[in-house]
């Protein structure tokens, strides 16, 4: 009965959406679940591990690899800082861990410690040479510094290693973009057609493909999630991509919005959600870049002081309003 409700209330809020002859993307209120919040199984899973931590006959590597556990609850919880901790007392003990080294790229790629991630994947490889993310995660960290080419000889193996997953596919089209942006569109369409199209991620695709508008895929997020955590995990999801969707075409102030609504579900686990912190951070650097004084650089954003208020009252188009919001 609470799933119907929940699901009839987003389908709800997805029917409100509304045309506005000036908002570039239509919308007046997007479709939210109920954030994820900390469960009792990973509370007593804290307590055990404090518990555990209390004994003075543990190994060394037992101790590593309590701490690395320790770390990923941290993790999941959104803990990062906390989680950093642990994960570099685990890698004192016992140096030899591929997952963490991975795990560890990942945070220097949200931080955009750009080296120190590649660093992190190159250790993880030649620890666990067939690591089924490292090989992804640092073709994403080479995109993110701009090493498109490098990007692409990790990003396109991973890719060919399983042809039906949609989100290998939307990486190497994003990296395409940067890289050999007339054809990124065509490479995209050959890869969605070679695919069996089964997974719920190739709505993404279709996205991207202009197959399927932003209305139709909230919709179907609403009309398929089971329950709120499916609900979560796809508007993360959902909301990040779209963000890349605006981004890729100049329209910032509605990246930026939707990236925020890419955190509000607090699935910190998935990589959407803490990339679009990084996505975030780095739209705000730009801004400071280009508003700095005396600046002779051509502007990173174009046309963002000028950009013309939202009649619907939604949008937030000043980017000073939009990262006073984004730091409260």
């Amino acid at each position: 009965m609470i799933a119907t409700r929940l699901k009839f209330a987003v389908i709800t809020v997805v029917m409100l959406l509304s045309g506005c002859a000036t908002a570039p993307t239509k919308w007046t209120h997007p479709p939210m679940a109920i954030p994820f919040q900390p469960t009792l199984q990973q509370q007593i899973q804290l307590a055990r591990i404090e518990q555990i931590l209390q004994r003075d006959d543990l190994s060394q590597a037992t101790l590593a690899q309590v701490f690395y556990e320790r770390g990923l609850v941290y993790d999941s919880l959104g803990l990062r800082d906390l989680a950093r901790l642990d994960f570099n007392k685990s890698l004192t003990l016992e140096p030899n861990q591929p997952d963490l080294y991975n795990v560890l790229g990942v945070y220097f790629t949200q931080m955009a410690h750009f080296d120190a991630a590649y660093e992190a994947f190159d250790s993880t490889l030649e620890l666990a040479p067939n690591h089924i993310y490292a090989e992804r995660n640092r073709g994403i960290a080479l995109y993110y510094g701009e090493r498109y080419e490098l990007a692409n000889k990790d990003l396109l193996p991973h890719y060919k290693q399983d042809l039906n997953d949609p989100y290998r596919v939307i990486w190497l089209y994003l990296n395409d973009v940067e890289l050999q942006p007339e054809q990124a569109l065509a490479l995209l369409k050959q890869r969605y057609d070679a695919s069996d199209k089964k997974a719920w991620g190739w709505q993404l695709v279709r996205l991207f493909l202009g197959q399927m508008t932003e209305r139709q895929l909230l919709s179907d997020i609403a009309e398929q999630s089971e329950n709120n955590d499916v609900l979560a995990e796809h508007l993360t999801e959902a909301y990040f991509y779209l963000g890349k969707l605006h981004q890729n075409k100049q329209d910032y102030s509605t990246a930026v919005m939707l990236y925020k609504l890419a955190l509000a579900g607090n699935v910190y686990e998935f990589i959407e959600h803490r990339l679009s912190l990084l996505e975030l951070s780095r739209l705000y650097s730009a801004y400071q870049e280009q508003d700095a004084p005396n600046s002779e650089t051509v502007p990173v954003v174009p046309g963002i002081k000028k950009k013309a208020a939202d009649e619907c009252g939604f949008f937030i188009c000043s980017f000073e309003r939009v990262f006073a919001l984004l730091i409260r």
